[in-house]
């Protein structure tokens, strides 16, 4: 009998113990070994948001390792669709996205929509600005509305990919200023380096881009910055806001990570708290500061809210300037 009533305890202690450690977090939230897809070349902007996570999830302990694997094409919808065949309900893969993608799945006409994501977190929000050659008649934002009104035709635009953030904001800009936005003449780069390329030389009216993709040539002098897009000024810089200027606009250029289709509750929130402790480490908040980009932090539920309502938003424009229906 004592022999048994031991064999009793010991039996009721192993599965007591065994209990504590199945329900102990910090063992069922262990580090995982992820897999983030970058929808664009290396280089790019979605590729510099990929590899930075990448550094500081390992750096703070979020992730036990990281690989970033690049997948580029027609504005991010050739990665979107690999990521939705292949990573379906895997819970360690996530996609890297953004303003242009949803531009991109209309423009492009995607089989694949963003609605089947599962949206994990906003992560950055970049200003734009409008910039023209320093010779160019145009001196304010002003300027440029009145151009637009006049003959929106004749007013070229210089900008990234067709339904991308640029595009999407000089379809704002023509559309506010009165012009008509059929008449929308813009043409896309694959670079800021081509666009520039082209204003400096008289064959575009203004460009559009990040503010840090400009800031050297309109230190310069070479570029003159006629308003930035977000709803205040840049910190340092003396550049007017678009509402400043009497164009009721704005716009930032934002990026975010979404998880795989069809993964669990749980592996949402195994990946959600990651990505938490990746953006709340010192460590991000240094890559924020020497990359120039602003903290726009939003957790998994207030990220989908806000993604609906910019889907939304980016499908007016880009069906009142022809590029989508």
């Amino acid at each position: 009998m004592y022999k048994l009533n031991a064999m009793l305890v010991r039996a009721a202690c192993a599965v007591a113990v065994g209990a504590s450690f199945a329900a102990t977090p910090a063992l069922a939230q262990a580090p995982m070994e992820l897999k983030i897809i970058a929808p664009a070349a290396p280089g790019g902007g979605w590729d510099s948001a990929s590899r930075s996570l990448q550094q500081v999830m390992v750096a703070a302990g979020a992730a036990k390792s990281v690989q970033v694997i690049n997948v580029p094409g027609a504005g991010g919808t050739v990665g979107l669709a690999q990521f939705a065949n292949g990573a379906k309900g895997d819970g360690r893969q996530m996609l890297t996205m953004g303003i242009t993608m949803l531009g991109a799945v209309l423009t492009n006409r995607s089989p694949v929509s963003l609605d089947t994501m599962t949206p994990i977190a906003r992560l950055t929000a970049d200003p734009l600005v409008i910039v023209v050659p320093a010779n160019s008649p145009l001196k304010t934002i002003k300027d440029l509305a009145a151009a637009i009104k006049a003959d929106t035709s004749k007013v070229v635009w210089a900008g990234g990919s067709a339904g991308g953030a640029d595009h999407i904001l000089a379809g704002m800009v023509a559309k506010t200023a009165g012009g008509d936005v059929r008449k929308l003449n813009y043409v896309p780069f694959s670079g800021g380096g081509e666009a520039l390329a082209e204003m400096l030389g008289g064959r575009v009216t203004a460009g559009v881009s990040g503010y840090n993709e400009f800031e050297s040539m309109i230190k310069s002098g070479k570029l003159r910055a006629l308003a930035v897009s977000s709803s205040k000024r840049i910190a340092g810089v003396n550049v007017p806001t678009l509402k400043e200027g009497g164009i009721d606009a704005e716009l930032v250029n934002w990026r975010g990570i979404v998880g795989a289709p069809g993964i669990t509750p749980q592996q949402r929130a195994a990946l959600s708290a990651a990505v938490e402790k990746t953006v709340k480490s010192p460590e991000w908040a240094k890559v924020l500061k020497a990359r120039g980009w602003e903290d726009a932090y939003l957790p998994a539920d207030q990220f989908a809210a806000f993604m609906k309502t910019d889907q939304a938003r980016v499908k007016d424009i880009l069906v009142s300037i022809g590029l989508a229906k």
